[in-house]
């Protein structure tokens, strides 16, 4: 027993020294809120309640209801949102000397309002990706089974709500909500990236969209499709700059089958075709077609190369 009792003292000594987790190490201070992922998941289930009416929960809404609840459900998220940037607001926050709660608080309130007010916005967007999706799906019965079973339609809906939150500004709880729809989904959105309207993911497992990818209108992608980086610029120090434009541009009614990876910050004219499996590194002038031959080489309908 005493053998034991020294080798737990000893990890525990090896656990509490500074040196080995003042990397990943929060220092929390007291009386602020912390981000919490199950109150998010609650916040993202709320709001599909709200943009999809009858689909999820458990409320059974009628015409004469709907008012009611929504404003239900309206005052529940205001209060959970309000909560949870604010949790975010303070984990980011470095500079203890003018922080002050009270503050953070109201510029939380306001944001969660802003976002609310967005909602309608959101609705309006998401209706048009159901119906594009359930159009370009033979397999889909109907717009019902598109909202309620579809992967591409979650995580569609959580990049929404995850990219306004991160254009009013709203630290680290943007990709707390696409990280979950990574996780149920396979399909990695990252929040900044910048989505037109009718957007399509079909099947959509391995699906990976970089920060700075810009998708145009009436674009549809398949499972495996990966819009990345080609090359990350380094700074003095050896490490990839932060934040500049390094991921594709993909113009309005493109189509880009399973396995396709197009990388580095090129542009894929409007309604170009990708064929499955194959690399693009270079911009595509509109109505381009690639696809692999029987070499297993990229070849363009119009004879351009890569």
């Amino acid at each position: 027993m005493q053998e034991i009792d020294k080798k737990l003292a000893q990890t525990i000594e090896q656990l509490s020294d500074p040196s080995t987790y003042n990397v990943v190490c929060h220092e929390h201070r007291l009386g602020e809120p912390l981000p919490s992922i199950t109150k998010l998941q609650h916040m993202i289930d709320m709001v599909r309640e709200i943009l999809f009416p009858g689909y999820f929960g458990d409320t059974s809404l009628r015409p004469n209801t709907t008012r009611h609840y929504m404003g239900v459900y309206v005052d529940e998220l205001y209060e959970l949102l309000s909560h949870e940037i604010l949790a975010g607001m303070c984990f980011e926050c470095q500079d203890n000397k003018t922080y002050q709660l009270k503050d953070q608080t109201e510029k939380a309130r306001g944001k969660a309002v802003a976002f609310i007010e967005y909602l309608p916005e959101i609705r309006r967007k998401l209706v048009a990706d159901v119906n594009s999706i359930y159009l370009n799906d033979p397999a889909a019965r109907n717009v019902g089974e598109v909202i309620f079973c579809y992967p591409g339609i979650r995580a569609i809906t959580n990049y929404r709500i995850a990219h306004r939150l991160l254009e009013l500004e709203v630290p680290l709880i943007p990709r707390f909500i696409s990280e979950m729809a990574h996780s149920e989904t396979g399909i990695d959105i990252h929040p900044r990236a910048r989505i037109g309207e009718c957007f399509t993911i079909d099947h959509g497992t391995g699906v990976v969209i970089g920060s700075t990818s810009i998708i145009g209108n009436h674009v549809k992608i398949y499972q495996g499709v990966t819009l990345g980086a080609k090359s990350f610029p380094l700074d003095d120090e050896g490490n990839p700059i932060k934040g500049i434009p390094r991921h594709p541009i993909v113009e309005d009614d493109v189509v880009i089958y399973s396995g396709a990876t197009i990388l580095g910050r090129i542009t894929i004219g409007k309604g170009s075709v990708i064929g499955g499996n194959v690399w693009v590194t270079r911009d595509l002038p509109p109505h381009s077609k690639i696809v692999q031959s029987r070499h297993k080489e990229n070849t363009f309908t119009d004879g351009l190369g890569i």
